[in-house]
């Protein structure tokens, strides 16, 4: 089919439009799915990206919280704060990639990671260790501790399992803080016994 050059040339721009469009599209999709802060994953873009991972490995679902957070934002302000959550969002950011996980940050100082099971156990102290390092901060170190409960996904939903998770990093505060606190799930147990 001969096409008429005047077209043809009309066309290519129309595509080239359309193309760079959908870049653009995509682009504010991926923006949209970052925290501006730290740059890691929002909790939509992490919630996909696990329950992608779940489905294809063994994976593990760790929550992060910062301990005496709140304490640099009423001392230093919350300027202050603001370096603490970037450090921590670049710390998880680069141990995650080193571990072929995914970070993300929920919002506040709680941050979540998943990564494929064989990764997790042997790092969980280096993640420990990054994540307390002081914050160099306008001349001061910031410092801050972090709790961390972690669960194998096998068996449970991404609800179930952030739910475990959830309740070893609060077993961990509750036991002092500032230290890794792994705990195993187990899936919840549905209707009476038979």
């Amino acid at each position: 089919m001969n096409f008429p050059i005047q077209e043809l040339a009309c066309t290519v721009p129309l595509l080239a439009g359309w193309t760079v469009h959908g870049l653009v599209n995509r682009r504010r999709l991926d923006a949209a799915r970052r925290c501006p802060l730290t740059s890691l994953l929002t909790r939509d873009g992490w919630t996909r990206e696990a329950e992608r991972r779940i489905r294809k490995n063994d994976t593990v679902v760790a929550l992060l919280d910062l301990d005496g957070f709140k304490a640099v934002n009423d001392t230093h302000g919350h300027a202050a704060g603001d370096a603490v959550l970037r450090a921590t969002g670049h710390r998880l950011h680069l141990w995650a990639g080193a571990s072929d996980g995914t970070a993300g940050r929920l919002g506040g100082d709680e941050f979540v990671l998943v990564m494929h099971d064989r990764d997790f156990q042997p790092g969980i102290e280096q993640l420990h260790e990054l994540l307390t390092a002081p914050v160099a901060w306008q001349g001061r170190e910031l410092q801050v501790g972090a709790s961390i409960g972690a669960v194998r996904t096998s068996g449970l939903t991404l609800t179930e399992a952030l739910e475990h998770a959830d309740k070893a990093m609060y077993e961990a505060k509750g036991s002092g803080g500032r230290r890794g606190h792994r705990h195993e799930g187990q899936r919840p147990q549905r209707g009476g016994a038979r």
